[in-house]
């Protein structure tokens, strides 16, 4: 189990960043108590605004984007004031973000994410004829599996749905049928190497893109975390504070040492959502091993050879089930969809992210695909309740700040 929540997280977690995905897994683990079912990896949030903060041109032939440490430098920034809200969640509770993020908008977050994602996961998995049929055959084998395959081999079908898609790849290229898999970077690379550090460096500019970001990791977690506990059919709300506080301390830790920024992987939502597993051991499992895979070149590089086809079917199957995990949020809160109001907010954000596929930028500040449905979700549901609910949140904010003000005397 603790492998497939690893080769869940691999679409975009490459092998330098492996390392701090561990480490970040591990500190959300002991900052949550061990109560929240989540693997911490790279965020796709910081994607877009990263490569504007670093005017990175990005291009098959280009290298490695040489301004990381500015990158770092900003994400560091980010999550420290992710942190702050962390612990103003654990100050004075979440209600207030209920007020703001009710189930109709997490609902509609977590759906825009399985959406928007899904479409580079089936532009990667039809790329050529044969990639669509391998990302057929993957999908079909891991949904076989999981539903018909007996005892610990139900548990396990993305792990053993993927190993027998890559040998019938492997099968077909070998006997000249269809392109063979390419083995060069894992005959070049070394076997072992220590992760690289870069070190932070500050620019106010790099900042300021970057900071913002916090508002859509939060909408992120509160929704991976309602996600979570639809499946687990266990409410974790409570536990929203200590999520995004160590969510936070991973952030930091991973830029202090030229890392990405983080965030609970929703890839490895799906793999609970097919093995309705939720045990936060296995989390710990992954972690470690992806800290010993980042020592491991020769890992990273096999990593690259897994089919586009292979790979493409796996991740339709882990967004599809996101995707499904936001009407979950929705009918297990019963949203009244009768309303129209409801119907706005929960339909209009799920299509701006299942439609864009650019970022949309405001001078120096972007936002992709997740980030404007994310505040597109949030501001309409405000401006739709109108000032009676803008005189609710300030009740509600009064009544919870003297409520912890009692418990403290």
């Amino acid at each position: 189990m603790g492998i497939q929540h690893v080769l869940a997280m691999f679409g975009s977690t490459v092998i330098a960043a492996l390392f701090f995905s561990g480490i970040g897994t591990i500190i959300f683990y002991v900052i949550t108590g061990g109560r929240v079912p989540s693997y911490v990896g790279s965020s796709f949030g910081f994607i877009g605004v990263v490569i504007s903060a670093t005017g990175y041109n990005y291009s098959p032939t280009s290298g490695p984007n040489d301004r990381t440490d500015v990158a770092a430098g900003g994400i560091l920034i980010c999550g420290l004031v992710y942190g702050a809200i962390g612990l103003i969640v654990l100050l004075v509770g979440y209600d207030w973000i209920e007020v703001i993020m009710p189930p109709v908008v997490t609902g509609s977050v977590v759906m825009t994410i399985g959406i928007h994602l899904s479409t580079s996961a089936f532009q990667n998995a039809t790329q050529t004829s044969f990639d669509g049929w391998m990302a057929f055959t993957t999908i079909m084998l891991i949904s076989l599996i999981s539903i018909y395959a007996p005892g610990m081999l139900k548990r396990i079908p993305i792990l053993i749905g993927m190993v027998i898609a890559y040998l019938i790849n492997f099968g077909v290229g070998w006997s000249g049928a269809g392109p063979a898999i390419d083995y060069t970077q894992v005959y070049e690379a070394s076997w072992f190497a220590a992760p690289k550090f870069v070190k932070p460096k500050f620019e106010g500019q790099a900042i300021s893109i970057i900071v913002p970001v916090c508002v859509v990791l939060l909408a992120e977690n509160l929704g991976h975390l309602k996600a979570v506990g639809a499946m687990a059919e266990k409410p974790l709300d409570k536990y929203l504070g200590r999520a995004i506080l160590g969510d936070a301390i991973a952030t930091v830790v991973s830029a202090a040492g030229g890392g990405p920024g983080t965030t609970t992987y929703s890839e490895n939502i799906g793999v609970m959502a097919v093995t309705q597993i939720f045990s936060t051991l296995i989390f710990l499992i992954a972690a470690v091993i992806a800290i010993l895979l980042g020592f491991i070149q020769k890992f990273g590089a096999a990593i690259h050879t897994i089919p586009e086809g292979v790979f493409g079917g796996l991740s339709i199957i882990l967004f599809g089930l996101i995707t499904v995990s936001g009407a979950r949020i929705w009918v297990e809160n019963e949203v009244d969809f009768k309303d129209s109001r409801n119907m706005l907010v929960a339909g209009i954000p799920v299509v701006i992210g299942a439609a864009m596929q650019t970022t949309l930028q405001w001078g120096n500040f972007q936002l992709d695909g997740i980030g404007l449905p994310t505040y597109t979700a949030i501001l309409l549901y405000q401006i739709l309740r109108g000032w009676g609910n803008l005189k609710n949140i300030l009740k509600r904010s009064k009544s919870m700040f003297k409520k912890k003000k009692e418990l403290s005397v």
